[in-house]
């Protein structure tokens, strides 16, 4: 459908300094993302016009945490990791978005601040919207908000998901099903197998355990093979395996 869609936009006049290539390219990004899911061709045509393209280096901060929400993003290559800052100064780690998500979504952003900090993990690049336009957008049409409601109530309920495996299942099994996830997100196909760039600590973080047990039960699946440890990153070998793992170790 993207295909076909950025096929059409081709046809169509742009302004002086976007190019069609780059309207199409937009057009296949937007017409591919749950957000923008529904719409019709002229609206993923105005969208794409009114976005600002962005490019951010590892480490840049997109947004901090009590600061007032002003722009919506909509990644197109890079990663992501969301942040939260304790009242203790320990920072969690909530989220990991790769291409294709959509970062800075909250319900009501008219007044609000984010709660979160987001920080690229890698070199990237997104579409940005600033959010009065997005309201305005929404106006026009709006299944973007039922789709951002969409959005926002599967991220609550992996949430809910995440608390009752961190209440009821072991850790290993927490570590594998946390795994599981990342692939999907963040997962990046390498020459042995699928790589999620993320450190000890932080999947220690996002699956309520301790960074020793972390490294005990990477280490022990290392060993098994199906899993490689790396300094920053987890290669997962065997996909199949992995969703077996369910003991300590």
């Amino acid at each position: 459908m993207a295909a076909a869609l950025a096929s059409a936009v081709r046809q169509r006049p742009v302004g002086l300094f976007t190019t069609t290539a780059n309207i199409a390219g937009r057009v296949d990004l937007i017409s591919a993302s749950p957000m923008f899911e529904g719409l019709s061709l002229s609206a993923y045509e105005e969208i794409a016009m009114l976005a600002r393209p962005r490019t951010f280096a590892g480490e840049e901060v997109l947004f901090l945490q009590g600061q007032p929400v002003k722009n919506l993003a909509l990644l197109r290559s890079g990663s992501v990791k969301i942040t939260q800052l304790a009242p203790n100064g320990n920072e969690v780690l909530l989220w990991m978005h790769g291409a294709g998500s959509v970062v800075g979504a909250i319900s009501e952003p008219i007044a609000g601040q984010h709660t979160c900090t987001a920080r690229a993990m890698q070199p990237g690049t997104a579409l940005v919207w600033e959010y009065m336009t997005l309201q305005r957008m929404m106006r026009e049409n709006p299944q973007i908000g039922r789709n951002i409601s969409v959005i926002l109530s599967s991220r609550l309920n992996e949430l809910e998901e995440r608390f009752r495996e961190v209440a009821t299942e072991k850790v290993a099994k927490r570590i594998a099903l946390a795994l599981l996830r990342l692939l999907k997100h963040v997962g990046r196909k390498v020459q042995d197998g699928i790589e999620v760039s993320l450190t000890r600590e932080e999947l220690a973080q996002m699956t309520g355990t301790t960074l020793f047990t972390t490294s005990r039960v990477l280490s022990r699946w290392g060993e098994m093979g199906f899993v490689s440890p790396r300094r920053e990153s987890v290669l997962v070998r065997d996909q199949n395996r992995l969703e077996l793992a369910g003991e300590d170790v």
